[in-house]
């Protein structure tokens, strides 16, 4: 067979010569991801001693390592909401055009330059006990002694909502760009009030992407460890499921356990998304509609 008739039998395929472009990034998603993962997977089934499950075993058995999944959780999922639950009104105000708009963003966006360390170093000097802020509120009597807001569970909450509320402020911002304007202005013209053209038309079209905005979040959030460090209490309050991890892999050298940790995050990742966008297809079945 020749070379042209073979290239015209693989185009009838929908195999062309285009498809070589995905090669490399294929490539990377091999190396970078699948390897690693699956190499991770079966270390953790390969435990010094107690079985194929002895690590897993280990985790669940110990109360200090298998209540990281609750500090986690308790850190992760009211950060997500809040960041969601924020980022709405605010890129729905957002959405239209207006003088400053653009300068607004950017402010709004520029904790995702900071980084976490620069974060939590603004946070220790602003809300620490010697900070700006109970400074200020010892100096005008309000308190007497320091509010305690750092390396503990707050320090760590904050720096997540500040670091994960630019995303979700973006993602939402894009996905209201997507909403067709006319939808509200025909509502408007039947009589209904604002809160109504939100509650009824936008609302429910921005649901599928407020489900998706919520698992990003929560999966920024979830993975938390500088912040937990630098800012929290890592060995009681704000202990996380990555901390154990990085402990049992680098400080006690049991690799099994830390990639059984590893994996038994994913895997609370993975319900929690699951859950979600169940719920989000349970009560909302229709496209985003509009322009996007």
């Amino acid at each position: 067979m020749s070379d042209t008739a073979l290239r015209h039998r693989l185009a009838e395929r929908g195999v062309d010569r285009q498809l070589l472009l995905l090669v490399p990034g294929l490539a990377c998603v091999l190396a970078l991801f699948v390897y690693p993962f699956a190499y991770g997977i079966g270390l953790s089934f390969q435990p010094a001693s107690g079985g194929v499950l002895g690590a897993y075993r280990a985790f669940f058995t110990d109360a200090y390592q298998r209540d990281t999944i609750a500090t986690t959780l308790g850190l992760a999922l009211p950060a997500a909401i809040l960041n969601v639950a924020a980022s709405v009104p605010i890129a729905y105000l957002m959405r239209g055009r207006f003088r400053g708009k653009r300068f607004l963003t950017t402010i709004l966006v520029v904790p995702i330059t900071l980084g976490t360390v620069l974060t939590a170093e603004g946070l220790l000097n602003y809300l620490g006990p010697t900070g700006w802020f109970n400074r200020a509120l010892m100096s005008i009597g309000v308190i007497d002694e320091p509010v305690r807001l750092t390396n503990n569970y707050w320090g760590v909450f904050f720096s997540l909502v500040i670091t994960g509320f630019p995303f979700a402020f973006l993602l939402i911002l894009s996905y209201l760009s997507g909403i067709d304007p006319t939808l509200e202005r025909a509502a408007a013209t039947l009589g209904a009030g604002r809160w109504q053209r939100f509650s009824r038309i936008t609302l429910p079209l921005l649901a599928p992407g407020l489900a998706t905005t919520f698992c990003l979040t929560f999966v920024l959030a979830f993975s938390v460890f500088p912040s937990a460090v630098l800012v929290g209490d890592p060995a009681g309050s704000t202990r996380v499921v990555s901390i154990a991890a990085y402990h049992a892999a680098y400080e006690a050298y049991d690799y099994p356990l830390g990639s059984a940790i590893a994996v038994i995050m994913g895997v609370v990742e993975l319900v929690v998304v699951a859950v979600v966008l169940g719920l989000r297809s349970l009560f909302y079945t229709g496209s985003t509609g509009g322009k996007g």
